[in-house]
């Protein structure tokens, strides 16, 4: 039966991004914090015309890109994103991201609701064999995070970032569809 809501958790839900959508994402990435835990590139305040450059690729490469919004089921405001790209139909696999924008939002379980929500898409709907992801070594928040979702750490590229004089490595992570399903208690014959 196909009841359970697709897009929307307990605290949740991920929808299409939205033009007003762009002002959050300018402020988030006036914070150096923001840019420094979801871009490999150098932290500074990007354009309005920069960011819908973003969002225009990301509609012309819409049978390989998904890109969510995340907002909270009290508010329509935009606290994240979420987005699976790169994907290689192939192969069945793909590139995942998510950032969860305002200071305030963060450790209150929305990017792990988020990223259950966008597991279940690849896995269920999308029908994706494996998701991958990377991740900075000083975000010990996400790592956690991922490492509990099920991700297995696949291989590190060692200081391949710097910043603020101090190097830092690249981490990989990825997780099958299998692994997935034996996580949530998921049989193959659903």
């Amino acid at each position: 039966m196909l009841s359970t809501p697709l897009f929307q958790g307990q605290l949740i839900r991920l929808t299409a991004t939205r033009p007003e959508d762009m002002q959050s994402m300018i402020r988030w990435y006036e914070s150096s914090e923001f840019a420094r835990l979801f871009d490999y590139r150098p932290a500074y305040p990007r354009t309005e015309k920069r960011l819908q450059s973003y969002f225009a690729d990301a509609e012309r490469d819409r049978d390989s890109t998904f890109t969510f919004a995340i907002r909270t089921l009290y508010s329509d405001d935009m606290i994240g994103l979420i987005e699976l790209d790169g994907i290689l139909w192939s192969h069945r696999v793909a590139w995942l991201s998510v950032a969860i924008g305002e200071p305030t939002h963060r450790g209150r379980g929305y990017g792990r609701e988020a990223m259950q929500l966008i597991l279940r898409f690849a896995f269920r709907e999308l029908n994706l064999h494996r998701v991958q992801l990377t991740v900075f070594s000083y975000n010990d928040a996400a790592i956690r995070l991922y490492e509990s979702l099920g991700f297995m750490h696949e291989g590190t590229q060692r200081e391949a970032l710097q910043r603020e004089g101090a190097r830092y490595d690249m981490l990989m992570y990825g997780i099958l569809a299998g692994e997935w399903e034996a996580n949530n208690g998921i049989s193959k014959d659903r």
